[in-house]
């Protein structure tokens, strides 16, 4: 690919927060103040700092590597093919759902402004849309997707720094005393399911990497944007909290429109309208992203013969068209099969499998391949990696056993696959999987 065509740095920063800083940020902080009460702005802190020490690790591990895949190809250096075939699975696996999830939150979002979008019928037209419109963006090139994220990115962000900045002046200190603080009851139990909830706001960091190739300088400047975009994100969603809670205190709780309700007390219905329409550009922004990525995870894969080599294919300007066009096959079902919550609760689930492995990795590298010289070097020794896979680990289990089961559902089924693929390999090669890539 044409080095101009690529992302530079403010690029893949705006990527960064775009994957990150979606719906979640206008919808979600009604669910924390029901989840956790008040406490759910320490409750965003705790996860701020389980996410910085991931994207710490990932930040050393990408500055290692310049190809497409992020944690497969980490998992797949560090643990061997069969373990990086899986996460690799599950990465695109994941994005099918993260995006679906995504692209079914959008018309529900609309019917704030234009009530048919509630309608099944009418949702369900939108979902198909958007899905192949955003494909269609997506085989258009590089160039194009990049110009839209960048656009998208900044658009969804002037609508919530305006309705921080000015909402700060609305907060009322006595929501902060009155309002109830921890839920009756609530104990580690409680916290560990606020805390997954309010994890999958901070989720999409990962995917900075998965288009390695299509980025300037990868290896420097990845690293770079994983700790920005975190960093960003933590102080968005942590201070959106804070004003929601102080505007609306214990109604916060009961409403499903958050920032949009709290813009209304600020600025009345247009402060709302303009929430609203922040919301919508979101949703549609981490859309755009999740049709970018996504198919960089599966081509990741076929590079190495791990999928069928047909997923590879590129046009001349370097668009893997056949990956996009499965990814999009591939969504569309599972968009219209359920509903956001579910898919968001799956997705979050599934997406440990990326995380987990990628923070071991860090210290496999530095044991036992000296010879990958990064950019990046997580602080504190060993410290950051085993904090990030404990939590991470306890983390994971303060799931539902359903969510469990669907999340890393995916996992099953790429072990029979992983075989047929070494299988074919061998016929088709005369050579196992292992010595190929």
């Amino acid at each position: 690919m044409n080095e101009k065509n690529k992302m530079g740095l403010i690029s893949i920063i705006l990527l960064g927060i775009n994957a990150v800083v979606g719906a979640g940020v206008f919808l979600l902080p009604g669910d924390a103040m029901k989840a956790f009460g008040v406490a759910s702005i320490f409750v965003y802190m705790f996860d701020m700092l389980l996410v910085l020490s991931m994207a710490f690790c990932f930040a050393e591990v990408a500055g290692k590597f310049n190809k497409n895949g992020a944690a497969y190809v980490y998992t797949k250096e560090a643990f061997g093919d069969f373990c990086g075939f899986e996460v690799g699975l599950m990465k695109w696996v994941i994005g099918c759902i993260s995006w679906g999830a995504l692209i079914v939150g959008f018309p529900t979002s609309l019917s704030a402004v234009w009530a048919p979008a509630g309608e099944p019928h009418i949702q369900k037209i939108i979902i198909v849309a958007m899905i192949v419109g955003l494909t269609i963006i997506n085989l258009l090139g590089v160039s194009l997707s990049k110009i839209v994220q960048n656009v998208i990115t900044v658009g969804k962000l002037i609508p919530l720094i305006l309705f921080i900045g000015i909402g700060i002046f609305f907060i009322k200190g006595v929501n902060f005393t009155t309002s109830t603080m921890v839920p009756p009851g609530a104990g580690a139990t409680e916290f560990g399911a606020a805390a997954l909830l309010m994890f999958y706001s901070f989720t999409g960091f990962e995917s900075i990497a998965v288009a390695a190739e299509d980025m300037e300088n990868p290896q420097k400047n990845i690293p770079i944007a994983i700790i920005s975009v975190i960093v960003i994100a933590s102080i968005i969603y942590i201070l959106n909290q804070v004003v929601c809670v102080g505007i609306l205190g214990d109604s916060l709780s009961s409403t499903s429109t958050p920032v949009a309700d709290a813009a209304r007390v600020c600025f009345g219905n247009m402060g709302a309208g303009l929430v609203t329409f922040g919301t919508l550009v979101s949703v549609g922004g981490i859309c755009m992203c999740g049709a970018f990525v996504n198919p960089r995870s599966c081509v990741a894969l076929a590079d190495d013969k791990m999928l069928p080599r047909i997923f590879a294919r590129k046009d001349k300007k370097g668009t893997p068209y056949v990956a996009i066009i499965a990814t999009m096959l591939i969504t569309i079902p599972i968009a219209l099969s359920g509903s956001f919550a579910e898919l968001a609760a799956i997705s979050a689930v599934a997406r440990f499998i990326q995380y987990i492995p990628t923070s071991l990795s860090v210290l496999v590298f530095r044991k036992k391949r000296p010879e990958l010289v990064g950019t990046f070097k997580t602080p504190f020794g060993a410290v950051i990696p085993l904090i990030a896979v404990c939590v991470g680990t306890w983390l994971l289990f303060q799931a539902s056993m359903h969510q469990l089961i669907m999340g890393l559902g995916a996992l099953a089924i790429g072990v029979p696959l992983y075989f047929i693929m070494k299988s074919y390999n061998r016929k088709v090669y005369g050579e196992n999987l292992k010595k190929i890539v």
